[in-house]
């Protein structure tokens, strides 16, 4: 047995393992927890399992990275080396190289000082029990095996190749891309010499302090400096993408940011035109925007549970060619493989609009403008926040109101929606709303205050 090594409680997340380097984690947390994948992976795959493992541009992921390979081989895995770059090369690595599992040292979004392990076992996620199993088994120490061994597996040029190749327009526009200092900075830069067009990169130098700004694409402030790359130089569109290249931000050639709901929405056309009555899963979050324009075209919107993981593995259940979710992740099984990759969403979306003859902004103003909120986070404690969503659901049921709660509560009204939600990884509460104008989505958030305040929470701003 390997020594075990009990990992720290706030590290073990719904979708990954994650935390801060030098205070709840290090590089002996990553010995132990690669032993524990690899017996883990032995267990469900087979004896001497085969294990691509990737890394992002952290500082500390070179040293986690080792460690994990070190783990992994004492447990007798044969470790493929896929080197640095994003999230989803490592993804791609597992299907092309058919291995038994993946794992991604990575800090995703977070600030630089974070760290931590995405899992993939099989062609698919890796989350829930299974990965507080492997907390488990950290702590009480995997068993040794024989025959471990490591070696590159360089998949950099096949997977910069197969994004390429997805482009299917030759006429080319006008991109700026800002990979945010993050891990997929190389592969841009190899794409952008290999698609039609003009392609400029700002941030691609792949620097783990993020000097520029932090690598998230959902939040605003953080596609200041893209936005006016666009808006100077004349561009077709902005793409963004966060630490580890699995989500993506917008900006149209107006300015204006195109979230993840209505891009989905817009990249759907081409999928249903070959495809007429496709499922199209989107999260609870998304706009009703979304499921009626997917309805529209002839599709089947599904919504569903928040979060990458339970995206993926519902999309896989039920043979969608197509899913998304707010926070930017992106999933195409149609001609790929099913998994979140931000910079292939991007090339798609570029072929969306070469093949429309419209620009992004007029593909975005044929879609109908609703009144709706951001995400609205606020802290409420674990031990609390499943039940102000629970209390609330009840209420409602017993006065009998009408509510979808297939991931927390969405209530419609004449006006429009309300949501609220538990976040599975975080101290917090999660809520969001939409109406038809502003009169109206200030009548859908007066709903959602009143209902919170019966359970005693105060909804902010």
């Amino acid at each position: 047995m390997t020594a075990g090594r009990p990992l720290h409680p706030s590290i073990v997340r719904e979708y990954d393992i994650r935390g801060l380097v030098g205070e709840t984690l290090d590089a002996d947390d990553a010995l132990a927890i690669g032993g524990a994948f690899a017996a883990t992976v032995a267990a469900d795959r087979g004896a001497a399992p085969a294990i691509c493992l990737g890394f992002d541009g952290r500082l500390t992921s070179p040293a986690l990275e080792a460690a994990l390979a070190e783990g992994m081989v004492s447990a007798g895995a044969s470790v493929l080396r896929v080197g640095r770059g994003p999230t989803p090369m490592l993804y791609f690595a597992v299907h092309r190289l058919r291995a038994d599992a993946g794992v991604m040292v990575t800090g995703s979004h977070n600030p630089p000082g974070y760290n931590g392990f995405k899992f993939m076992l099989g062609s698919g996620p890796f989350y829930g029990d299974r990965v507080r199993r492997l907390g488990d088994l950290a702590a009480a120490g995997a068993p040794r095996a024989g025959g471990g061994r490591v070696e590159d597996a360089d998949v950099f040029d096949a997977y910069v190749e197969t994004l390429a190749a997805a482009c299917r327009g030759r006429g080319g526009l006008k991109v700026a891309w800002d990979p945010g200092n993050g891990a997929a900075g190389e592969v841009v830069r190899a794409l952008a010499r290999r698609l039609p067009g003009r392609h400029d990169v700002i941030n691609g130098d792949i620097d783990g302090t993020f000097p520029s700004h932090h690598p998230d694409p959902t939040v605003e402030a953080n596609l200041a400096q893209l936005r006016r790359c666009v808006e100077e130089g004349s561009r077709d569109v902005g793409i963004a993408l966060d630490g580890d290249g699995d989500r993506i931000g917008v900006i149209d050639d107006r300015g204006r940011i195109v979230w993840a709901d209505l891009l989905l929405a817009l990249l759907a056309r081409d999928v249903l035109a070959a495809r007429p009555g496709a499922t199209v899963i989107a999260d609870v979050k998304s706009s009703q925007v979304l499921f009626d324009e997917i309805a529209r075209l002839g599709g089947d919107p599904v919504m569903w549970r928040t979060g990458h993981s339970l995206i993926r593995a519902r999309m896989a259940e039920i043979g969608a060619p197509l899913a998304g979710e707010m926070s930017g992740h992106l999933f195409f099984a149609d001609a790929y493989y099913g998994f979140d990759d931000a910079v292939y969403a991007a090339v798609r979306l570029l072929d969306t609009i070469e093949r429309s003859g419209e620009s992004l902004a007029a593909l975005r103003d044929r879609l109908p403008t609703l009144a709706n909120t951001p995400e609205i986070r606020f802290d409420c404690p674990d031990d609390r926040k499943f039940g102000v969503v629970a209390e609330v659901r009840d209420r409602l049921v017993s006065e009998g109101r009408r509510i979808n709660d297939i991931d927390g509560v969405r209530v419609t009204s004449e006006d429009g929606w309300w949501l609220l939600r538990a976040s599975n990884t975080q101290a917090v509460l999660v809520a969001r709303c939409e109406a038809r104008d502003e009169a109206a989505l200030s009548r859908v958030r007066s709903a959602l205050e009143a209902e919170l305040a019966r359970s005693g929470i105060r909804l902010p701003g």
